[in-house]
């Protein structure tokens, strides 16, 4: 009997010792936490994958990165990801909308490093309660994208509507150059001035979102504010003067619009079959990466985006960020602290930096970066250059836009329009009511 009792305790101890030790060694793997990232950019996604795998060599912390579908599906994907139990610790809220939409998820980034090392900590989002609940990554801007030996190709032509790129300061002589330059197309060698506008579902961020800025921003601008929840959307002429521009003018043909996406766009800058294309600072890495691309370093600039606004010849590039980074308030400790020493590294390390704006092209708005560390890519170049150069750069107000399902109605409204099946008041309409019916729900 005492033989079976003491066979019994040194069971006992060695299962309890056994036990423990399992015990301590997943906890130390609790403890140590991990990253997990939902990505909006899949452009992107590349990059960000080498610096999960590079993070992980460096540190031994696990880093997923998972890309988000295009065509606006960031948010669906994000609402049935942070459901999960593995949920992301890392995600992107696109302003102060994006807050409203996901403050119960949003962390408190008040005390972390990344915060404090924010150049402009106005540009971070802010709930009532004082806290910081979303942290600019990146600075970025667009305009109109253009491949300037074509352009001075059409400047050495008899006739032509400017003899610079320095004479195109307002809507009009922009209108004057762009109509000329498609009447003279063979000449030029292009098949259009203007990439195709991308209509096709889901690939009209380019319109509705991002065009439509411009509009709202003076409309703002004329009633002193930054936020409205109704619009007149008084600068619609503005907008429908550049869109019937971009569309009149193209390589493609209106009604076929709506089968067009943006790589089919971007495809058709890279081969030189256009001399402009509205687009981004983030483009410059896929123009570049077409197979049989044409244009060079060298030879990709921005202009404005004119609308036929008063005094637009002061007015700038379209600069600002819709990129905040949030972490998720409902994951565990350990993940969170992971999750900001993840971040932390990436705006003070010097592998970090460099990930920052060599591999993903950002102008980082942290004051660690040096002028050694500012980007290399010609189009971010330009947006710096913008910058410091006196112009008035249009802010990004359409984070203030009501919801992704105001986007998408407007987007199907400038479809119908293009391909003839209702007219310039049919989408004014649209824009007006729907703005004022989504803020309704909003609040």
């Amino acid at each position: 009997m005492k033989k079976n009792l003491a066979i019994l305790a040194i069971f006992f101890v060695l299962a309890t010792f056994l036990l423990t030790g399992c015990g301590s060694k997943n906890d130390a793997k609790t403890e140590q936490g991990s990253v997990y990232f939902l990505n909006y950019k899949a452009e992107a996604t590349e990059a960000w994958e080498q610096i999960a795998k590079d993070y992980k060599e460096l540190t031994g912390v696990d880093v997923k990165i998972v890309t988000a579908p295009g065509g606006g599906q960031y948010e669906t994907t994000l609402k049935s990801e942070i459901s999960k139990k593995d949920a992301p610790t890392l995600f992107q809220i696109n302003g102060p909308m994006g807050y409203l939409s996901w403050k119960d998820y949003c962390a408190d980034l008040s005390k972390t490093e990344f915060y404090d090392k924010l150049s402009d900590k106005s540009l971070a989002i802010k709930g009532e309660d004082g806290g910081v609940y979303g942290v600019p990554y990146a600075i970025e801007g667009y305009g109109i994208v253009y491949n300037d030996a074509i352009m001075q190709k059409y400047f050495a032509l008899d006739g032509a509507k400017a003899a610079s790129m320095d004479e195109i300061k307002n809507f009009e002589t922009l209108k004057a150059v762009t109509e000329d330059m498609q009447a003279r197309k063979d000449e030029l060698g292009i098949e259009g001035v203007f990439a195709s506008t991308s209509l096709a579902p889901g690939e009209d961020w380019r319109w509705q979102t991002h065009l439509a800025d411009l509009p709202v921003y003076y409309e703002y601008k004329d009633k002193g504010v930054n936020k409205m929840d109704e619009i007149e959307f008084s600068y619609s002429e503005n907008f429908k003067n550049i869109f019937d521009l971009y569309i009149n003018n193209s390589c493609t043909e209106p009604k076929l619009l709506g089968a067009k996406n943006v790589n089919d766009s971007i495809t058709e800058f890279a081969l030189g079959k256009v001399a402009m294309l509205q687009n981004g600072s983030w483009v410059w890495g896929q123009i570049a990466a077409v197979e049989g691309n044409t244009v060079t370093e060298d030879n990709i600039k921005f202009i404005p985006i004119y609308t036929g606004v008063e005094g637009e010849e002061t007015q700038g590039l379209c600069i600002g960020t819709e990129n905040y980074f949030s972490i998720n308030s409902q994951a565990s400790e350990a993940d969170q602290k992971a999750t900001m020493d993840f971040v932390s590294w990436l705006v003070t390390s010097d592998a970090g930096k460099d990930h920052m704006v060599n591999g993903l092209s950002l102008i980082a708005p942290f004051n660690t970066f040096t002028d050694e560390q500012k980007p290399k890519d010609p189009l971010a170049k330009s947006i710096m250059d913008n910058m410091e150069n006196g112009s008035t750069s249009v802010s990004w107000v359409f984070t203030t836009f009501p919801s992704q399902t105001f986007k998408e109605k407007f987007g199907n409204a400038l479809l119908e329009y293009v391909q003839g099946n209702n007219d310039w008041n049919a989408v004014v309409t649209t824009v007006v009511d729907e703005w004022k019916a989504e803020m309704q729900l909003v609040e």
